[in-house]
């Protein structure tokens, strides 16, 4: 990370100079009829319930086709009941009570984190009492609930409190397998007997789950597989010895300091050699897959069943990552034969939307090999493409895949990278395309039902919030609304502000860039204003968007309030829907290319808008954005006066490798790029003023990197402010207080340094 139409490339969007946006159809005309009135305070903004806003609770739709699943409050006890709801006739039926969920001696019901339904429906599988691992909470309790005697057993023996991981049925709903410490562990539900499947994890040997680079930058964090008939128990293991051990150090949590140590490979280090193998679901000796290549220089991304008991399908992406290659591999022997290979100049991507056709004959696909993202099917046994959507323009999402209707959905925008809609087209290859969503301009989001009869779907724009009803597809029709937040749109509605506008500019090689800008709330286009510009700027993200922007867009509100223009550029590279070119002309320039972006952009728009004052220029972002503000203020010192840099990675050789290599290159070969595109590299050019904040339990961007960029700032005599966070992560959220004073303090040092108001 719709309307039957003919599709037009993106790049039309080119042509448009101005767009503005007010509110979407259905609420603009509220907009309008709405005293704008409202000033917005830190301590409003986020500190009170004005703007918090309501959220269906996670739908879960049934495989047999009979409605969904979701959560409620228990009418007749502590605790959550499991409800069925017919998406259409709105028919409703508790499966699971909380009085089901309540142990035997226990006051309340289970606190459920997560649940999974057996196959058949017959059992649940219930997730609690949870804690982190790395950065999620994939670490808790599992209790299995046989819906047919009523019986709730606890699984896992003897085991610590909270140390199970990523437990799941068998298909035939008699067993489940989990992950202990590093092992992977069988349970009967007859018997209650645990079988232990794996017996070498340690501290170093990771059976069933992953490291933290893994975790974080592939999203690896179930290490195992059932086979479809429950024979077999496919999974990753990790040797994480080698890896250089990052240490953290907690000095306010006890009387002396404590210290956490974990394996963190940064560019450059010894990374974790993965492999796959195969074991009988009773245990025995494992069958290893034959995959080509050094393990500690490859990634094994993605792995699952292919459709059938015998083959594994895995994509493997070498280290620097511009390779992409698909192997099946026979559980009996782990031979390997290649069938797909992706190959690039920059990076490959991985392929998660995989799904296996014809029992097993075919499977879905997704590649850029046009140079945009686009769906296919591939002929298992032949490795033959069949192309399934086509056009200049991306796949942003698959959501559903529908193999008896012959349908796959998907989010797309065609004619505007700004926005998202729902698609579908047909697998048979024959074109046919239809758009689903309706004329609305926004980001819309959906959960499909199994058969793609109904969606839940969410609607948002750049001042509407969030809203959901229930629809059917693929007419659209709406069958009810599901969470409307009307009392916070009227707060919104209510804001003094002038409305948000996108436009493009283009930078100095005629690129068109996005971008949108929010003027003050008293705009006199006679006078001359301040800017002050929120960056992203890196490929894992998109500022300029069509959406509801939260807490961040109600601050910028804020500031607009109080005398600045505020404005956002999406600069090549970013996670926007424009192809290929766009996402990878980055490649071993972060930093260079995407800051002269945001520079070339500055420039385009004031000599379009002669209300921008020049000499009042800032600029902020966080993690990415904190990097791209620190090289645009060592940069372009002239251009930019002021900056407030959180949580940046301002030495690009300390993050870390899968992050890292794939957007900047390997080392030794790449050195001088790391060393040119570093904003440590470039700290004497700073003239401005700079607040740099980082938390010092940040174990993603590590606090050692804000402390590398001191001391360079130091020694070239450079001024600075620096706030660092005991023990908060990379969010900066923990502990109370914590957000608010962290704005407070942003709000502060913007008025101090870039004066406000029209001139």
């Amino acid at each position: 990370m719709s309307v039957k139409q003919a599709l037009r490339g993106p790049l039309l969007m080119a042509g448009i100079i101005g767009l503005t946006v007010s509110g979407c159809a259905q609420t603009s005309s509220t907009v309008e009829s709405v005293a704008q009135t409202s000033s917005l305070s830190v301590d409003t903004i986020y500190n009170s319930d004005t703007f918090r806003l309501d959220y269906p609770a996670p739908t879960r739709w049934l495989e047999d086709g009979s409605g969904y699943t979701t959560l409620e409050s228990s009418a007749t006890n502590e605790g959550r009941d499991i409800v069925r709801y017919h998406p259409e006739t709105n028919e409703r039926d508790i499966l699971v009570s909380a009085e089901q969920l309540t142990p035997a001696g226990a006051e309340a019901a289970l606190d459920i984190a997560d649940y999974r339904w057996s196959d058949d429906g017959n059992k649940v599988l219930i997730f609690t009492n949870t804690k982190r691992s790395w950065r999620t909470h994939t670490l808790g309790d599992y209790w299995v609930l046989d819906r047919a005697n009523n019986q709730l057993q606890k699984l896992g023996g003897t085991a610590p409190e909270s140390t199970l991981q990523f437990a799941k049925f068998n298909p035939q709903g008699d067993k489940v397998a989990y992950v202990m410490q590093n092992n992977i562990y069988v349970q009967d539900l007859a018997s209650m007997t645990i079988t232990p499947i794996t017996t070498d994890g340690n501290d170093y040997i990771v059976n069933g789950t992953f490291d933290w680079v893994n975790e974080e930058e592939f999203f690896l964090r179930d290490g195992f597989r059932w086979s479809p008939d429950g024979e077999h128990i496919a999974y990753w293991q990790l040797d994480t010895e080698g890896t250089p051990l990052f240490t953290m150090i907690n000095n306010t949590g006890e009387l002396y300091p404590t210290l956490k140590q974990f394996p963190y490979p940064k560019v450059g280090e010894t990374n974790a050699a993965m492999r796959i193998g195969v074991i009988d679901a009773d245990g025995g000796d494992t069958t290893w897959m034959q995959l080509p290549g050094d393990p500690r220089q490859h990634y094994l991304v993605r792995m699952q069943w292919s459709g059938n008991n015998q083959q594994l399908l895995i994509q493997q992406l070498t280290r620097k990552q511009h390779i992409n290659r698909v192997f099946l591999s026979t559980i009996d022997k782990g031979r390997t034969q290649e069938l797909i290979r992706e190959t690039t100049d920059s990076w490959a991507e991985y392929v998660d939307d995989v799904k296996f056709l014809a029992n097993g004959k075919r499977f879905t696909w997704l590649s850029e090999r046009s140079g945009f993202r686009h769906i296919y099917v591939v002929n298992k046994s032949s490795g033959k493409m069949t192309e399934v959507t086509q056009g200049s323009w991306d796949v942003v999402e698959v959501l559903r895949i529908n193999e008896t209707s012959g349908w796959v959905y998907f989010i797309a925008s065609p004619d505007s990278p700004l926005e998202r809609y729902l698609f579908r087209a047909k697998l048979d290859g024959s074109g046919v395309l239809e758009r689903l969503t309706p004329q609305q301009a926004g980001t819309h989001a959906y959960s499909v039902s199994q058969d793609g009869a109904y969606a839940e779907h969410t609607f948002s724009a750049v001042d509407q919030v969030p809203q959901t009803h229930m629809v059917k597809l693929p007419s659209h029709e709406i069958i009810r609304p599901v969470v409307l937040n009307e009392d916070v749109q009227q707060q919104v509605n209510s804001i003094a502000r002038k409305p948000v506008e996108f436009f493009r500019v283009e930078a100095r090689d005629g690129l068109a860039l996005d971008g949108y800008i929010m003027r003050p709330a008293d705009f006199d286009p006679t006078k001359k204003y301040p800017i002050l510009f929120y960056v992203y700027g890196e490929p894992w993200g998109q500022t300029v968007a069509n959406k509801w922007g939260g807490s961040t867009f109600l601050w910028h509100t804020m500031l607009t309030q109080q005398g600045y223009i505020v404005a956002s550029i999406d600069n090549r590279g970013t996670k926007s829907p424009r192809g290929f070119d766009w996402r990878r002309s980055i490649y071993k320039n972060l930093g260079v290319v995407t800051v002269r972006d945001q520079y070339d952009a500055l420039q385009a728009m004031s000599q379009r808008w002669d209300f921008i004052d020049t000499s009042r220029v800032g600029i902020w972002g966080h993690s990415g954005g904190g990097s791209q503000t620190l090289n645009a203020l060592f940069r372009y010192p002239d251009a930019y006066h002021m900056g407030m840099a959180l949580a940046p990675v301002p030495d690009l050789t300390l993050y870390d490798t899968i992050y890292q290599e794939r957007y900047s290159g390997l080392l030794p070969e790449s050195a001088e790029r790391y060393k040119e595109t570093s904003a440590i590299t470039h700290a004497e050019g700073l003239q401005g003023d700079l607040l740099l904040v980082h938390g010092t339990g940040d174990d993603n961007v590590h606090f050692q990197g804000s402390e590398r960029l001191v001391n360079e700032l130091i020694k070239h005599g450079k001024q600075f402010d620096f706030f660092a966070y005991p023990n908060r992560s990379h969010g900066i959220y923990e502990g109370p207080g914590t957000v608010e004073h962290l704005r407070t303090m942003m709000t502060k040092f913007v008025k101090e340094k870039l004066p406000a108001g029209g001139r």
